[in-house]
């Protein structure tokens, strides 16, 4: 026999009961998921696997990040600047940090157990207390920094107390000389996986400042400064007062050129995380970002009045 479907009030009350034993369960799921996630402070690794730590940090960290990881040629490990920038972050991405882009000469060349005792020994370092279990790879994604502690921001400079420097250069000027080789280093990603780079030799006399370079920060390392850079120097395209080459003011104030100012910084930021990540396979889809925000500009700015040249008709 079919059952009918009650209505009225009845059933309104029973659907309202459904949603109240929903939403409790959710909620209860939900606590349950947050509740997994531990803090570092709970004794989350052994001591003895921080003293493995301490022999790898003096042999490979220490010449940058300072004996007591006070920081030098890199930043500290320790500290009110160090819990602020991997604030509520999880271990694990700390980890991976370190087995992918440290140490610095000699990036990814640390084990995955290596960059845990690492981890480890910067806790201690840190105060946090040592437990009786090691910390293992499994562990690393329930575990997290405390969140750090914010105090109230700066008040911000008046344009009276700290006026902006004229810019110097125009806008193909700047485009130039920070956007088109840094965009072209990420686009080069499509062709060249940065990690299966081989060092380069340094420059052979007679010297060559810009050969010399590319032996300095090769691979990932180029790639992470090339992503900064763009993310950077984006918000130098709203400098009040620059002009484009052929003499006509920039439209800083116009709302298509912020948007597309503000796609590139974003792109900018998103290849800075892939690539502190080391995440080549991301790098495809961030060179079609990359590429879409370049080309909206330029088919509204730039693509009008001659490929090169002053181009009379850009900037309009």
């Amino acid at each position: 026999m079919m059952r009918l479907i009650p209505s009225g009030p009845a059933a309104i009350r029973c659907a309202l009961s459904v949603v109240v034993c929903i939403c409790a369960l959710a909620g209860a799921f939900s606590l349950t998921g947050q509740s997994q996630l531990r803090p570092v402070t709970e004794g989350v690794y052994s001591a003895g696997q921080a003293a493995r730590g301490q022999e790898i940090y003096q042999a490979q960290c220490a010449e940058c990040h300072g004996n007591a990881m006070e920081g030098t040629i890199g930043p500290p490990l320790a500290g009110d600047s160090f819990i602020s920038n991997w604030s509520a972050r999880p271990l694990a991405t700390f980890v991976d940090k370190i087995q992918k882009t440290m140490p610095f000469n000699l990036p990814a060349t640390l084990s995955r157990q290596q960059s845990i005792d690492l981890a480890a020994y910067i806790l201690q370092t840190g105060k946090f207390p040592a437990g009786q279990a090691e910390l293992s790879d499994a562990m690393l994604a329930q575990i997290a920094f405390p969140t750090a502690r914010t105090s109230p921001a700066p008040a911000a400079a008046t344009s009276a107390s700290a006026p902006l420097p004229p810019p110097e250069g125009n806008l193909a000027e700047v485009m130039r000389a920070i956007a088109f080789p840094n965009a072209n280093i990420i686009f080069n990603l499509q062709l060249k996986d940065p990690a299966a780079q081989p060092k380069k030799a340094p420059a052979a006399s007679p010297f060559d400042y810009v050969e010399w370079g590319s032996t300095v920060y090769p691979g990932w390392l180029a790639v992470d400064q090339a992503a900064v850079a763009i993310a950077e120097s984006a918000p130098l395209l709203l400098t009040p007062g620059r002009r484009c080459q052929n003499g006509r003011s920039v439209p800083v104030d116009r709302a298509d050129w912020k948007q597309y100012v503000a796609a590139l910084a974003e792109v900018g930021r998103i290849a800075h995380r892939a690539s502190q990540a080391r995440n080549y396979e991301a790098f495809g889809d961030i060179s079609e970002k990359l590429n879409d925000a370049c080309a909206n500009c330029h088919k509204v700015y730039r693509d009008k009045g001659g490929s090169e040249g002053s181009g009379a008709a850009r900037c309009q």
